[in-house]
């Protein structure tokens, strides 16, 4: 199977997703805890600073912050990414479709993702005392 061309085609596709949509994560359980904590406690806080929301009950705001929770996998989850090439479907459920199309079994464990310049530090010297250093 992993030289067959419906799995390299679907390697290729996840491939350019990733470079497109940069997810953080693979699945929603390799979002820590702490992550989730901080992402649900911005929501809450915006949820609450709302003018429109100011007179809703507590179980209202609850479901403002799991949606945008939901947003936050949405965003930050590559399974649960709309696939760049057709939003109308998630990444899983391209997984889903090459798995039912091909009878194998196919799962996402991890990632890598390299972005030009990411990790490089701006040199913050000043290009003429750098000059004058050398001069005198």
């Amino acid at each position: 199977m992993a030289r067959g061309e419906e799995f390299q085609q679907l390697v290729k596709d996840i491939a350019m997703h990733v470079a497109a949509a940069e997810p953080r994560f693979v699945s929603r359980d390799q979002v820590a805890a702490a992550d989730l904590d901080k992402e649900r406690e911005i929501a809450r806080a915006q949820a609450k600073n709302d003018p429109k929301n100011a007179n809703k009950p507590d179980q209202v705001i609850d479901k403002i912050v799991e949606g945008r929770l939901n947003k936050f996998y949405e965003e930050n989850v590559l399974l649960d990414q709309p696939f760049v090439k057709d939003p109308a479907k998630t990444v899983a459920e391209l997984v889903i479709d090459k798995v039912a199309k091909t009878g194998e079994k196919i799962t996402i464990r991890r990632f890598t993702r390299y972005k030009m310049g990411e990790g490089l530090e701006k040199r913050d010297e000043d290009f003429g005392n750098e000059v004058a250093s050398l001069i005198s």
